[in-house]
C-alpha cells in the first residue's frame, strides 16, 4: 500500500515538471495542452540588432547612440582598420588641416552600387553610402604609431533617402558616443620641440552643416567635401599593391563613368586633375597650393558655400591669378586685423596679403578656416607666402 502510494506521488510529480515525450523545453497552453514557444521580445530600436555584419537598416533610418551599433569595424574599439566588408580605406592627396591630427578614412559603398565621377565636384554617391572619419590626436608631431596618440572623434556622413546626414561620435573609454552639441577636450602636444595646448573642438551637427552645406535651387544640401577626383587621382597601397585610387575604385565596381582609366593606370591621363601634397617639393608649388587652399577652404569660399557672400572663391579648377581667387581684392566685412591688410592676395608679398594672415590668427572673429582648428598650421602658411611671393606684381594693381 505505501510503494503504490509513493509510486502515485513520482508520477504526479513528473507530470507537473512537464514531463513527456515532447520538447522537454517548451511550455504547456493552460487551454489546448499543446507545447507552445515562447516569444522573446523584439527590439525598440534597429540600433539593438547585434550582428557580425553591417547594420545597413540602422544606418539608413537612426541616429544610433553609439557608434558600435552600426557594425563598421571587426573591432568597434579600433576605427581605425579593418573595415566590415564592404568598406575600403581611403586617402586625400593634400590633407585638410586640423591641429595635426591623424585621421583614418573609410568608404562604404553597399554591394551593387556606385559611385558616379564628376571631373570637378564631389562624386554623386548611392543611397546607403557611409564616409567615416576618424581623428586621433598625437602626443608627438614627430613620432608615429598608435601608442603616440589618442582617439578624439569619429565623424560619419551617411547618404540616406533623405541627403546625406552629419553624426559625430566622440570616443572616451574605448567606446564612440554620439555628441550632438560638441565638445571641448584639453589636449597637449608637441611640436618640433614646442609645447601646445589648446581644446581640441568636436563639432556639433549644426556646425557639420555649416562647412558641407551647399545653397541650390532655393535650398540647401549637404555634401561630402573631399571626395573629388583631383584629391583622390594619386597612386595609393592597397594589399600590397601600389594602384591608382581612381582605377581601384573602377576595378572594385565602387566607380562608375572613368575616363580613359588605361591613360590614368600609365600616368598618361591629361583630363583629370591631380592636387599633389603641399609638401611635396618635387612637384608643382601653385598646383601644391591651390590643392590645400581648395580642401581647407573652397567648400565655404564657392558660389554655394557658407561664405559666398565673401565674392572669394578657391576651388581647384578656379584661375588663381584670378580677381575671384583674391588678387588684388578686398574682402567684405572684416577690418583687416592688427596689420590693417586689405587685400586678399597681394602679388609679390604674401606677408601682407590676407588669405595667409587669417590662416594665422586665432581669435573666433579672425581666424580661417573658422572651424576645425586650434592651432596654426605654421608650415602650410609659409609654403603660401613663398608662393604669393612669386606671383608678379603685374597681375594687379592694389592700391594701398
Amino acid at each position: 500500500m505505501k510503494n503504490s502510494s509513493l509510486l502515485l506521488l513520482i508520477i504526479t510529480l513528473i507530470t507537473a515538471c512537464g514531463g513527456s515525450d515532447s520538447d522537454s523545453n517548451a511550455l504547456q497552453d493552460p487551454v489546448t495542452d499543446t507545447p507552445t514557444t515562447p516569444t522573446l521580445p523584439s527590439p525598440t530600436s534597429v540600433c539593438e540588432l547585434g550582428s557580425s555584419s553591417i547594420n545597413w537598416d540602422a544606418l539608413l533610418t537612426e541616429n544610433c547612440a553609439s557608434l558600435a551599433q552600426y557594425g563598421l569595424f571587426i573591432d568597434p574599439s579600433t576605427p581605425t582598420s579593418s573595415p566590415v566588408s564592404p568598406g575600403i580605406l581611403y586617402q586625400l592627396s593634400t590633407q585638410l588641416f586640423t591641429n595635426y591630427a591623424n585621421k583614418h578614412r573609410f568608404i562604404f559603398i553597399p554591394q551593387g552600387k556606385q559611385a558616379s565621377f564628376h571631373p570637378s565636384e564631389a562624386f554623386d554617391f548611392p543611397i546607403g553610402t557611409v564616409l567615416t572619419k576618424t581623428f586621433s590626436m598625437p602626443y608627438d608631431t614627430q613620432v608615429s604609431g598608435a601608442e603616440n596618440e589618442v582617439l578624439i572623434e569619429t565623424r560619419l556622413l551617411i547618404r540616406r533617402a533623405t541627403g546625406w546626414t552629419t553624426l559625430p561620435y566622440q570616443w572616451q573609454d574605448g567606446k564612440a558616443t554620439l555628441i550632438q552639441a560638441g565638445a571641448d577636450i584639453p589636449h597637449s602636444l608637441n611640436h618640433q620641440g614646442k609645447t601646445e595646448t589648446f581644446n581640441y573642438h568636436v563639432p556639433s551637427r549644426a556646425e557639420c552643416k555649416l562647412c558641407h552645406q551647399l545653397n541650390r535651387d532655393g535650398g540647401s544640401i549637404i555634401s561630402p567635401i573631399g571626395l573629388k577626383a583631383h584629391l583622390l587621382n594619386h597612386d595609393i597601397d592597397y594589399q600590397g599593391q601600389i594602384i591608382n585610387q581612381l582605377t581601384l575604385w573602377q576595378e572594385l565596381s565602387m566607380l562608375t563613368g572613368l575616363p580613359n582609366a588605361a591613360d590614368i593606370a600609365s600616368g598618361a591621363a591629361k583630363d583629370i586633375a591631380h592636387a599633389p601634397n603641399l609638401f611635396d617639393t618635387d612637384a608643382d608649388l601653385t598646383l601644391r597650393v591651390k590643392g590645400y587652399l581648395d580642401i581647407n577652404c573652397a567648400h565655404c569660399h564657392r558660389a554655394e558655400g557658407f561664405a559666398s557672400i565673401s565674392g572669394l572663391r578657391l576651388g581647384f579648377n578656379v584661375d588663381h591669378t584670378s580677381y575671384q581667387y583674391g588678387v588684388c581684392k578686398q574682402p567684405p566685412g572684416w577690418d583687416g586685423g592688427a596689420k590693417g591688410l586689405s587685400y586678399d592676395i597681394v602679388p609679390g608679398d604674401g606677408e601682407h596679403s590676407i588669405l595667409a594672415y587669417r590662416q594665422e590668427l586665432s581669435e573666433p572673429k579672425d581666424r580661417m578656416p573658422p572651424l576645425g582648428r586650434s592651432l596654426t598650421h605654421t608650415e602650410a602658411v609659409a609654403i603660401i607666402k613663398t608662393w604669393i611671393d612669386t606671383l608678379p606684381p603685374s597681375l594687379g594693381s592694389c592700391q594701398w
